[in-house]
């Protein structure tokens, strides 16, 4: 299996590390179709990311991935994006308003801002004065304690080590764990650590509201059938306009598909190789 090259680009006054992958030999000719695979909100760009890209370019597409910051021989014209979890939400919400991505698919999808103002993954999508209040308490306290402490570290999303998680606690955390806290997905790099001064500006934020706006480019959100997130593709494909399409994975939960490709890497392959043809 070749190797990624390294690359960068420049984002705002931030260096984004990036890795790209070229068609292997021997596969289809896309004539310089890109796929951006951007990995979920605590993870980094060696983890699933990296499978998805590595599928991809096995299927003939050039592919990168990059660390989040807190695109070569490429037809400008045939450029996709692929987000996974948080930023199949990200994703979205950049597709809505940057034309230049010609085709959006999306696996585990979730949206931060409908999580954060609910306070949970709820499917009701019923606002919660507490859980906004929280977030935005939080957010005023970490501004000002990193005013005062500027080494001061961000708290980690959630528990990775299963041992150490409650019984009682949701099947999305110790999911969670099975896959960030074992050697699935295990990355000397990935604290998992988000900076509560990011909570106020995700309750303001909606991956999905305007999703109707893509259209006439192509839409495919992947989730799993037991997936706690699938509502979030669901909805979204509601209100998305044609060409569109959602696919359930029978039995697969949202962190099942960061790894399991059998049903979600061809699908994927189909719909790029159709959509950036």
């Amino acid at each position: 299996m070749s190797s990624p090259t390294k690359v960068s680009f420049p984002s705002f006054e931030l260096k984004i590390a990036g890795e790209l992958y070229a068609p292997t030999d021997g596969s289809p000719n896309r004539r310089g179709a890109a796929v951006v695979v951007s990995h979920p909100m605590t993870g980094v760009k060696e983890q699933c990311a990296a499978d998805y890209a590595r599928a991809l370019s096995k299927a003939g597409f050039y592919t990168l991935t990059f660390d989040a910051g807190y695109q070569g021989k490429v037809d400008l014209e045939k450029i996709g994006v692929l987000g996974i979890c948080a930023s199949g939400g990200y994703s979205s919400y950049a597709a809505q308003s940057d034309s230049r991505i010609k085709a959006l698919a999306t696996v585990s999808a979730a949206c931060v801002g409908r999580m954060t103002r609910n306070g949970g993954l709820y499917e009701n999508n019923k606002e919660s004065s507490e859980a906004i209040s929280r977030a935005l308490k939080a957010a005023g306290e970490w501004r000002t304690a990193q005013a005062n402490q500027p080494e001061k570290d961000a708290p980690p999303m959630f528990e990775t080590d299963l041992s150490k998680i409650p019984n009682d606690a949701d099947s999305f955390f110790k999911d969670a764990a099975q896959y960030y806290g074992t050697n699935r997905g295990q990355q000397e790099r990935c604290n998992h650590k988000v900076p509560p001064s990011s909570y106020d500006l995700m309750i303001g934020y909606d991956s999905f509201n305007l999703q109707h706006l893509i259209s006439p480019r192509s839409v495919l959100m992947i989730a799993g059938s037991e997936a706690q997130t699938h509502h979030f593709s669901k909805n979204a494909i509601a209100t998305a306009k044609e060409p569109k399409e959602l696919v359930t994975v029978k039995g697969k939960n949202h962190f099942d598909l960061y790894d399991d490709l059998s049903e979600t890497g061809p699908k994927l392959v189909d719909f790029f190789g159709e959509a950036l043809a």
